[in-house]
Formats: structure tokens, sequence, C-alpha cells
């Protein structure tokens, strides 16, 4: 929960410093427009919408789609992509994908965010798997997040924070 610290250009330009990763990108939408979505989507829910970017780009091998998910599937965070019986959510455009994402994101940070309509959340209702965050606000932080709750990694808030703190870095911060 938060408010973003890196801008869209900031996210942008760090995003395309690594080598590679700008050609390999395959979203269906130009990076500098995701971008721009997560900030929105997560300002509206009060979820660092730069964290959730970082997230996606752990989620997706930097938006190469290597896994489960595939690009036309608008699903950066990997929902319903499970370690058993895999069945990843599709969205219809990118916006409903991050949204689902912030969404989702709130469920596991914010133990007032009890129901998936609105309100509490500020956006009707686009993540599928919001009900099976139980309870809610279970990962406050990130480093909460692996280990069996958002993933199975114990190093997966780990890998996070630290693409985060390269991504602060680029922009000086």
């Amino acid at each position: 929960m938060g408010a973003a610290r890196l801008s869209a250009s900031q996210l942008v330009a760090w995003f395309a410093s690594r080598p590679g990763r700008r050609e390999a990108y395959r979203a269906a939408v130009p990076l500098d427009t995701l971008v721009q979505i997560y900030l929105e989507e997560g300002a509206h829910e009060a979820v660092a919408g730069d964290l959730a970017f970082v997230q996606a780009v752990v989620e997706t091998g930097w938006f190469r789609f290597p896994g489960l998910v595939t690009p036309e599937q608008n699903n950066f965070a990997g929902l319903g992509a499970t370690d058993r019986r895999p069945s990843p959510a599709t969205f219809p455009d990118a916006r409903t994908g991050v949204r689902a994402q912030i969404q989702h994101l709130r469920a596991y940070a914010d133990a007032s965010a009890v129901a998936c309509a609105s309100p509490p959340l500020g956006h009707p209702c686009a993540d599928p798997r919001f009900d099976l965050v139980a309870p809610k606000g279970r990962a406050r932080t990130w480093n909460q997040m692996g280990g069996g709750n958002w993933a199975t990694s114990p190093t997966y808030g780990d890998t996070i924070i630290r693409l985060y703190r390269d991504a602060l870095a680029h922009a000086g911060r």
C-alpha cells in the first residue's frame, strides 16, 4: 500500500536500460502505455503502482511471457497460474489485467478490503481470485509475499525488492 515513488518516464527508462528488454517486450500495449496504466490503477487503490509494475516484470519474465501465460491474456501477475492445476486468468485488455493485479495486491495488503466490490475498492471487481485471499491483509510487506502467499518461492519478495531498488537507483533515488 502506498504511493508510487517512480514516474512513468523513470520506469520506462529503467526498463529500456536493460540490454535486450525493449526488443523482447511482447505485451499487447506499448511499454509507456502499460507503465502509465500501472501508476493510474495503483493510485486509485492506494497500491504502489511502480512496485506492482516491477512485480509484473518478475511474473512475465520482463514481458517475454516464457511461462503458462501468453501476452494476449493481459495477465501480468500470473493470476491463476498456480503450481497445482494452473488455469491462468484472461482479461479483455491491459487495463483490466493491471486492475485485477492491483486489486489482488490490495487484498493481500489491506485487511479492510474485505469485499471485491466498490467500495471498498475504487473500481468494480476485476480480480477473479480476490475472494481466495484469506485472511485479507495477510501479507502487508513484499517480504511476506513468498513462501506460499503470492508465490511459493521463499525469495519472491526479495527479488521484487531488489529490482525495485535497482529502478530507484537508476532514477537517482
